[in-house]
């Protein structure tokens, strides 16, 4: 059984715009809300972790963030879906003010991770990574999760560039027949999300 699956934001659940913020931008992945609730029907926790360096850049504010993350979870919840945790980095090291700076909690670190790991009582060893970028893949290897990546977002780009230097534990096509291919690989029992 799985212990947590951890999601990048942008480009896992809602489409890549870059440095979503705006709430009216919000556009969810086809299938996201569906698989979101497959986990939650089996009361695995969903946590997102995500680089949100547009705050360090000057682009947007942890406000706006916030107010992004609560759009989505808004429209998960319209669909009977819900995410049990929310972290962000909004650090940079070519950020501005008190954002500039190298930290453990933008990925690939897994700081953010760890963070919820212990704020959540998670085991780590038992949890599930699923990302778009070779940075979130990184820090689940880097603190022993199974890692998916998804070919949405950055992910077909990120696959094609960095495939030799990097081994997901499994590739998929979206974040739906990600979580068809964790529920068979955990003998779960599945139909097609969105069925």
């Amino acid at each position: 059984m799985m212990d947590a699956i951890f999601l990048d934001r942008d480009g896992v659940l809602n489409e890549e715009i870059g440095y979503a913020s705006d709430p009216k931008d919000l556009r969810l992945i086809t299938g996201a809300t569906a698989a979101i609730r497959v986990f939650n029907e089996r009361s695995i926790p969903v946590v997102v972790v995500s680089n949100q360096s547009g705050i360090a850049r000057g682009y947007h504010t942890e406000t706006d963030t916030k107010r992004f993350n609560a759009a989505l979870s808004k429209a998960l919840q319209k669909e009977g879906a819900y995410v049990d945790g929310w972290y962000y980095c909004p650090h940079h090291p070519d950020g501005k003010g008190e954002y500039a700076k190298v930290c453990d909690c933008r990925k690939p670190m897994p700081g953010l991770l760890r963070r919820a790991a212990d704020e959540m009582s998670l085991d780590l060893s038992r949890s599930v990574v699923i990302g778009d970028k070779a940075s979130d893949i990184a820090a689940g290897i880097a603190v022993g999760c199974q890692t998916v990546l998804v070919l949405t977002g950055h992910g077909a780009n990120e696959w094609a560039v960095w495939r030799e230097d990097f081994q997901p534990s499994h590739v998929a096509p979206d974040l739906a027949r990600a979580t068809e291919w964790l529920l068979a690989k955990w003998r779960r029992i599945c139909r097609p999300i969105g069925s």
